[in-house]
């Protein structure tokens, strides 16, 4: 679905991306995780061609996306929806007139169709009843369900998540959580999330890839990663109190 092949990429005399190589399946949860700067949101950005490696490829299915322009890039980009971090509600809407705001710029529905179509998709983030509100007097969850909501408006084949559960509650996070879980499955789409949370891509993951200075020192599914005896990410496990026997809850610091 989504190919990486020797993609590097330098902002100055900073190489973000070294070469970096991974496959993303059909209908799978894939999940990006490393340290700040270690490239998760940059790999995200290449996706859809708001980055062009400087040298290597990104495919999208049989499309090269790191060379498309115009027309064909636009196409591309139509199969993805973006839950960005902050969410990115415009202030001066309602909650129902974000989500439909995708169909409004890109489509000749009429109004009433676009907003049969935001009701649909509130209703599968549990959030109809606050249509009419305004992203103001939403909490922080109810926003990020609204991102989510309008990034599978126009029913993407893949959707892309920057650090989806930031800033939330714990009880809160693992609602986004079986949110993204309940996307893929009722939706069949791909997801691609980049978190620094390893207790919710362990949760949701089909594979974990971890990306250490512009390198992917691991991928695999979540079992295989909290096993893994490669430093960095032995490191990263262990300062989410994450243990190789898989009890992800924080081990007693009492003697």
């Amino acid at each position: 679905m989504i190919r990486f092949e020797q993609v590097e990429k330098r902002f100055g005399s900073k190489k973000v991306l070294d070469g970096v190589n991974f496959e993303i399946k059909k209908s799978e949860i894939f999940i990006i995780v490393g340290l700040s700067g270690a490239g998760k949101s940059v790999s995200l950005k290449h996706m859809v061609r708001l980055l062009t490696p400087d040298s290597g490829r990104v495919w999208v299915g049989d499309d090269v996306v790191s060379e498309a322009r115009g027309a064909e890039l636009e196409r591309i980009r139509a199969r993805f929806g973006y839950l960005f971090q902050s969410g990115a509600l415009l202030a001066w809407m309602s909650a129902g007139e974000n989500v439909g705001l995708p169909l409004r710029e890109h489509t000749r529905k009429p109004d009433e169709d676009i907003n049969g179509i935001a009701r649909d998709k509130m209703r599968l983030v549990h959030l109809e009843e606050a249509y009419d509100k305004m992203p103001a007097d939403l909490s922080g969850g109810m926003r990020k369900r609204v991102s989510l909501a309008r990034a599978i408006v126009r029913d993407p084949e893949i959707v892309l998540y920057d650090e989806p559960t930031s800033g939330l509650d714990p009880l809160t996070s693992r609602t986004i959580d079986k949110l993204i879980r309940d996307t893929r499955d009722e939706l069949g789409v791909t997801s691609i999330v980049v978190t620094h949370d390893l207790h919710s891509a362990l949760s949701i993951g089909d594979t974990i890839a971890m990306l250490h200075e512009g390198k992917m020192v691991e991928m695999s599914p979540p079992k295989q990663f909290i096993q893994s005896r490669h430093p960095v990410v032995r490191s990263f496990l262990e300062s989410q109190y994450i243990t190789t026997r898989g009890a992800w809850e924080q081990e007693s610091t009492q003697p």
